[in-house]
């Protein structure tokens, strides 16, 4: 990818980041200023009529926001909550916003992961760019006594009242500057400021963590139709993945024993039927992600591996607990 080059340096020494200083620094006082100024009502901040948890990251990339999101909706449904989704939809784009999310909508109108949400939860999905008009939307039509917000950690417009922050255990958070010099959308004492930090891929038992576990894999053109991955191993995989940091999918298959070779797309990339163009007919195993774009042109050797999110067992009650103390 394009840009591999520049977030490479911000893992390991390198000159660039070094260059880049300069920037980075004029960077974090802009958003730093910015964020004051929301503190300082210097800039309006808008509540909704219900509790809102924010769900985010203080990094470039992908972390695992997604899954957590569907999990912690899905928990919260089961201690009695109503919960609704607001999010971006980035990589969609639709004719108006806000716009609700149907089961039968298109990735390419309102995003890949508010689908994907959707489709797994049945929680009401509302994306806007405008997180506040999302979410007043969402009011608006369903009843909801919890918002969650994908992703929105730096949208201080919408007023929050807790705060969820998951980092990519492996990658960290690099060389700890400020884009774009490093990886971090904020610094990293912004860490100090959140309700709950977890670690995605740790299995710390002194912090929160979260584990993803890949289940079976299911066809593309028959969801009825399931295999165990331990299936694909007599034969070589081609492993799909437009995600944030694609190398986490392809290390799961790669530990479960089966022999990939590996396709790794842009984050949120507009799948066509040329990008399965491939040499031999291996069976193509992708991300949930990926397969909502798919459908279109599935053919029988497409599949897809949903995960299934494992949280500290500690933390859905003290969630819940923070919420009913409201």
């Amino acid at each position: 990818m394009k840009t591999d080059w520049l977030i490479n340096s911000w893992y390991r020494p390198s000159l660039v980041s070094l260059f880049l200083r300069p920037v980075s620094w004029l960077y974090r006082f802009i958003i730093s200023l910015r964020r004051q100024a929301y503190r300082n009502g210097l800039f309006e901040q808008l509540s909704l009529s219900v509790p809102v948890i924010v769900v985010g990251n203080i990094s470039v990339g992908g972390s695992g926001k997604t899954p957590f999101v569907i999990w912690l909706a899905q928990y919260l449904q089961k201690q009695g909550w109503h919960p609704g989704i607001i999010s971006r939809g980035y990589g969609g784009k639709a004719d108006h916003y806000p716009c609700s999310v149907q089961h039968d909508s298109l990735a390419a109108e309102v995003g890949d992961e508010p689908l994907l949400i959707h489709q797994r939860t049945q929680c009401p999905v509302v994306v806007a760019p405008d997180r506040v008009a999302a979410g007043q939307q969402l009011l608006a039509e369903n009843y909801c006594n919890v918002i969650i917000t994908d992703d929105g950690l730096q949208h201080y417009r919408l007023d929050r009242y807790m705060e969820i922050v998951i980092i990519d255990a492996k990658r960290g958070l690099g060389n700890q500057l400020c884009l774009p010099a490093g990886p971090l959308r904020e610094p990293l004492s912004r860490l100090e400021t959140v309700d709950f930090k977890i670690f995605h891929g740790e299995s710390d038992s002194q912090r929160l963590t979260m584990q993803l576990q890949l289940q079976q894999a299911v066809q593309l053109k028959n969801n009825n139709h399931q295999k165990s991955l331990t299936e694909f191993a007599e034969t070589p995989v081609y492993a799909v993945a437009g995600i944030g940091h694609p190398q986490r999918f392809f290390d799961q298959l790669q530990q479960l024993g089966l022999t990939i070779i590996p396709h790794a797309f842009a984050d949120h990339h507009a799948y066509t039927e040329a990008d399965f163009q491939f040499a031999k007919a291996y069976p193509i195993l992708m991300t949930e992600k990926d397969a909502v774009k798919c459908l279109g042109f599935a053919t029988e050797n497409m599949w897809y591996v949903p995960a299934e999110a494992k949280l500290s067992p500690s933390l859905g009650p003290a969630i819940d607990k923070k919420l009913r103390e409201l």
